[in-house]
C-alpha cells in the first residue's frame, strides 16, 4: 500500500527540490514511486511512497525542503491539482530535429541527450559556428531526420 505525503518547500524552488529528491531516490534505492509538483500550489510537492520513512529519507539534506506534513493525503484530495499527460516520445540521440518553439524557433539541431524524467532534450544547433549544447523541452522539438546507426561514432 502506498501513501501520498505532502512536503513543504520554499516557494518557487519546487523544481530544484524535485531534482534533488529524484537523485536521492535513485542513489539510495528508496521506495518512492512518484514525485509530483501540483499545479496552482506553490511551496508544496507530493511524494508517493511505501512508508513515511522512505519519504522522509528522500528529502534529507535537500536544500529548500522543509518538512513533511504529519498525515498522508488521500488521492481524491489532490486529484484536481494533477494533470494527466501521456507523453509519447520517439526522440533518440543523434536525431536531427527542428526547434518549433522558443528563441531558437526554426533552427535545426542534433540531439545529444534525452532526459525523459525532466521531459527535456539537449541539442546542438547545426548552423552555429561553435557547438553549444542547449536544453529545450521535448514538446519544443520535432524530429525531421533520423540518423542511421552506422554513422554513429
Amino acid at each position: 500500500m502506498t501513501h501520498i505525503f505532502t512536503l513543504k518547500t520554499t516557494a518557487n524552488r519546487e523544481d530544484q527540490v524535485m531534482d534533488f529528491i529524484t537523485s536521492h531516490i535513485k542513489k539510495r534505492n528508496l521506495e518512492v514511486y512518484a514525485v509530483i509538483r501540483p499545479h496552482g500550489l506553490r511551496g508544496y510537492i507530493f511524494l508517493e511512497a511505501a512508508s513515511k520513512d522512505d519519504a522522509e529519507e528522500a528529502f534529507q539534506g535537500v536544500p529548500y525542503a522543509k518538512s513533511l506534513l504529519p498525515e498522508p493525503v488521500r488521492y481524491e484530495e489532490i486529484e484536481h491539482m494533477l494533470e494527466q499527460i501521456k507523453v509519447e516520445v520517439n526522440i533518440q540521440r543523434n536525431d536531427i530535429v527542428e526547434i518549433i518553439a522558443g528563441p531558437f524557433k526554426r533552427e535545426k539541431a542534433k540531439v545529444n541527450r534525452v532526459d525523459q524524467a525532466k521531459e527535456e532534450v539537449v541539442v546542438e544547433l547545426l548552423e552555429s559556428t561553435v557547438p553549444i549544447p542547449i536544453t529545450v523541452k521535448l514538446d519544443s522539438v520535432k524530429v525531421i531526420r533520423r540518423e542511421s546507426e552506422e554513422k554513429d561514432e
